[in-house]
């Protein structure tokens, strides 16, 4: 069955692809069938749905090359102990 959500305006057409129940285990954990990627971004709505984006994770030859040397530059202070102190807000 699939059920289609009207759009709003401006807005593409929403259809649900595939639509079934599953139990969360003892640990809230749950499996999804058929998931194309391994990894999700949840977001949780006040309405108790929950929103998974996909998340893809890149190579690191991906990455660029002045951004590689600026991470391994902040790692290597980190652990040499060159930090400031934690944030107060976090």
């Amino acid at each position: 069955m699939v059920k289609v959500v009207e759009p709003t305006k401006g807005k593409k057409r929403v259809t649900v692809v595939r639509n079934y129940d599953v139990a969360a285990d003892a640990k809230s954990r749950i499996s999804l069938r058929g998931a194309r990627t391994k990894y999700f971004h949840v977001m949780a709505l006040s309405n108790g749905s929950f929103l998974l984006e996909p998340r893809v994770l890149v190579a690191p030859d991906k990455i660029p090359a002045r951004t590689r040397k600026t991470l391994e530059s902040s790692v290597a202070s980190l652990k040499s102990g060159k930090a400031s102190a934690p944030s107060p807000f976090v």
